[in-house]
C-alpha cells in the first residue's frame, strides 16, 4: 500500500509540474517569484549602496544612473532600500505562513483524524474565524508592541485557523476512503497513518491556499507597518517605505510608488501562481 501512494503522489508532482510549465502566465509568476526572492536573499551583494547610510545633500532625487530609483527624504539610495524591504516583508510574509500554517494544518489532522477532539478544536478555531483578519492582527499587534515580531506573530496567528478549516475539511473526505480504514483494520500506528496517508492526501489543498494566503499576509503585513504597527524607522520594509514617502507625493512620488508597486507586482505573482496551482491540482481541471 505505502509503495502505491508514493507511485502516485510521484506521478502527481510529474503532472504538476508539466501542466505549470504549459501555464504561461503561471511560469512568468514562479520565475519572477524565483527573481524577487533572490534577490532579497542577496541583497548585501546587490546593493549598490548602505541603505541605512544619509546624505542629505541627495535628498529625494529621481531615478538616475546613479541612483536607479531614486533617493528617499534622507538622501539613502531606494534601490538597495527596497533590495532590503523586500527581505523584512519576505520574511514576515514566509515565517507567518509556516508557522501559522503548520499550527493550522496540525490542528487540522487531528480534528480529522481524533473525532472526540473534532468538536473541542473547531469551536475554538470558530472563535478565531468570528474576528477580521486585519482586526484581529490589528489588535495583537497593537498589544505586543510596533515591532517586526508582533507584525509577524499577528499574521501568523490570523493564518492558523482557515489553514485547520481547510485541512480538517480535507482531512475528514481522507478518513473516508477505503485505505485509511484497512491501515486501521493491520494496525498501523496513528502517527504513520496521519503523516503516511492523512498528511500527503490533504497537502494539495493546503499547499493551494498557503500560496494564495502567502500574497494576503505580505498585503496585510504591509499595511500594518504603512500606518505604523510594524517595521520601525530606519528597518527597510515596503510599507514603512510607502508610508515615509506619502509625504512626498506631489514633487518626489517615487519615493512612496516605488516600494508600493513591488508590493503590488510582488502580491499579484503569489496570486497567479496560488490560483494556477489550484486549477493544476483540482481533478475536475487535470487534462494530463
Amino acid at each position: 500500500m505505502a509503495a502505491v501512494e508514493e507511485t502516485r503522489v510521484s506521478f502527481e508532482r510529474r503532472s504538476f509540474l508539466r501542466m505549470l510549465r504549459r501555464d504561461k502566465p503561471a511560469s512568468v509568476a514562479a520565475v519572477f517569484l524565483v527573481i524577487i526572492i533572490g534577490a532579497a536573499l542577496l541583497a548585501p551583494v546587490l546593493a549598490p549602496f548602505d541603505p541605512y547610510d544619509n546624505n542629505l545633500r541627495n535628498m529625494l532625487k529621481p531615478p538616475s544612473d546613479a541612483h536607479w530609483f531614486g533617493t528617499d527624504e534622507q538622501g539613502r539610495d531606494m534601490f538597495s532600500r527596497v533590495l532590503y524591504g523586500l527581505r523584512t516583508t519576505l520574511a514576515m510574509g514566509v515565517i507567518a505562513v509556516a508557522v501559522g500554517g503548520s499550527v493550522g494544518v496540525a490542528l487540522g489532522l487531528i480534528a480529522a483524524y481524533f473525532r472526540p477532539l473534532d468538536n473541542l478544536i473547531m469551536r475554538f478555531i470558530d472563535v478565531l474565524l468570528s474576528f477580521p483578519s486585519i482586526l484581529f492582527a490589528l489588535a495583537i499587534a497593537a498589544v505586543l508592541g510596533a515591532n517586526v515580531f508582533s507584525v509577524t506573530v499577528a499574521l501568523a496567528v490570523t493564518t492558523m485557523p482557515t489553514v485547520a478549516r481547510i485541512t480538517r475539511g480535507a482531512g475528514t473526505v481522507v478518513m473516508q476512503q477505503e485505505y485509511m480504514q484497512s491501515g486501521k483494520a493491520i494496525g498501523l500506528s496513528d502517527g504513520y497513518m496521519i503523516w503516511k496517508y492523512l498528511a500527503l492526501n490533504c497537502f494539495s489543498a493546503v499547499l493551494v491556499y498557503l500560496t494564495l494566503q502567502l500574497g494576503n499576509v505580505i498585503l496585510i503585513g504591509a499595511a500594518l507597518s504603512f500606518i505604523g504597527l510594524g517595521a520601525q524607522p530606519p528597518i527597510a520594509e515596503l510599507g514603512t517605505m510607502a508610508a515615509a514617502g506619502r509625504n512626498f507625493m506631489f514633487f518626489a512620488p517615487h519615493v512612496a510608488t516605488i516600494p508600493s508597486l513591488v508590493i503590488f507586482v510582488v502580491v499579484l505573482a503569489f496570486n497567479i501562481l496560488g490560483d494556477a496551482c489550484r486549477d493544476m491540482l483540482d481533478p475536475r481541471f487535470r487534462q494530463v
